[in-house]
């Protein structure tokens, strides 16, 4: 193969793990804040299971280049919350909940599946694939969103818990980390020096492997098979 037909290949594999995960993500997201008394995300016509609605172009591009990346946040008034300290913290977890919850029913198919690869169809090979790289997605959208740093989930989540004279020394502490993670991923992207992964995947290989053994029976797993 080209590298071309490599790269297209890459993205027709990846595709269907990509638009599920960012958009149950965001679904979730809308759909909680929506049962605990915030419409916003409805009546932006955010509520919705169109993928078109939620893609980020720029964390879909990271998506289809590694297992880390992004949607296009959903709107959330906190402040419609029945109870915004608590709500926001259920708003927030629902989206990589989401994702842990596609990669559960995509790694116990794949764990009880009986398929004989050495006389499967092409088709069936290549739709495990499909299914292998949209579990690996799923996995890496919930680690990577419950990263503790503004404005991801895991921040969120944190500020719902700290006592209230807390949340403004969290924030300070935290106000150029953002800045700071587009940095080292546009190094990484751009120039093929290895900055954020060397990072993030000494904390996601656990994370993952926790997961394989759940939901795999093994705490090794996919990537090997499909990187």
């Amino acid at each position: 193969m080209t590298e071309s037909t490599d790269f297209i290949q890459n993205i027709l594999l990846r595709a269907p793990g990509i638009l599920i995960g960012l958009t149950i993500h965001e679904f979730s997201h809308g759909f909680a804040a929506y049962l605990r008394g915030d419409p916003t995300a409805k009546n932006a016509g955010r509520l919705s299971l169109n993928p078109l609605s939620h893609l980020d172009f720029f964390g879909t591009l990271m998506l289809i280049f590694g297992p880390f990346g992004w949607a296009k946040p959903v709107p959330v008034n906190f402040y419609n919350l029945r109870n915004p300290r608590w709500d926001s913290a259920i708003v927030s977890i629902a989206g990589p909940a989401s994702n842990i919850i596609c990669a559960a029913v995509i790694g116990l198919f794949l764990r009880f599946i009986n398929v004989d690869l050495f006389h499967s169809s092409k088709e069936i090979i290549y739709l495990l694939m499909i299914l292998k790289i949209a579990y690996i997605i799923n996995i890496g959208l919930s680690f990577f969103n419950l990263l503790p740093i503004p404005p991801l989930d895991g921040s969120h989540i944190v500020l719902s818990f700290l006592p209230p004279s807390k949340v403004q020394t969290y924030l300070s502490y935290t106000r150029y980390v953002p800045i700071i993670f587009l940095i080292l991923i546009f190094i990484e992207f751009s120039f093929k020096i290895k900055t954020i992964s060397l990072i993030l995947f000494p904390l996601f290989i656990p994370y993952y492997r926790f997961w394989n053994y759940l939901f795999l029976g093994t705490s090794e797993g996919l990537l090997i098979n499909v990187y």
